[in-house]
């Protein structure tokens, strides 16, 4: 899924950076089963349901790009003993970096698709949804760059 836990303590992430990336998998599950059942419903319209389904589908292209990402970002738990030099912070840092542009060119997508499904009220409010869990991603992971 988009991003597992990074590290353990003593590691290049901190503990408390470690809980919030630990955050991003629930709400990416929530957020995917939320609109898997709308995309479901049968009391909303084809169109609708399809801009459902279309933001489904850019979130699972999203995951999929994330993934080798993912494992730089949590590879370092297997790793140990490195001193006061961790390799680890560099390859973190560009999986970090590396993440958020894929975010953030995907925001992009997801706000035009959002803009082609503006007319349809329930599609409408699932891809504000995504958007904002893609804002928070992004947050959290801007959030630990700085401290690598």
């Amino acid at each position: 899924m988009l991003l597992a836990p990074a590290a353990s303590s003593g590691g290049v992430i901190s503990d408390s950076d470690l809980r919030k990336v630990e955050a991003i998998k629930p709400l990416f599950v929530n957020l995917m089963g939320d609109l898997v059942q709308t995309s479901k419903r049968t009391d909303i319209s084809s169109a609708d349901a399809e801009c459902v389904r279309s933001t489904i589908q850019e979130l699972m292209q999203i995951s999929d790009e994330l993934s080798s990402y993912e494992y730089l970002i949590t590879m370092e738990k297997d790793m140990t003993d490195f001193g006061d030099h961790n390799p680890m912070r560099d390859v973190i840092k560009f999986a970090i970096d590396k993440s958020n542009d894929i975010l953030t060119s995907e925001r992009k997508r997801l706000v035009q698709l959002s803009d082609q499904c503006t007319r349809f009220p329930v599609s409408s409010a699932k891809t504000q949804q995504a958007l904002r869990f893609i804002d928070t991603t992004t947050g959290i992971l801007q959030s630990i760059h700085p401290r690598l």
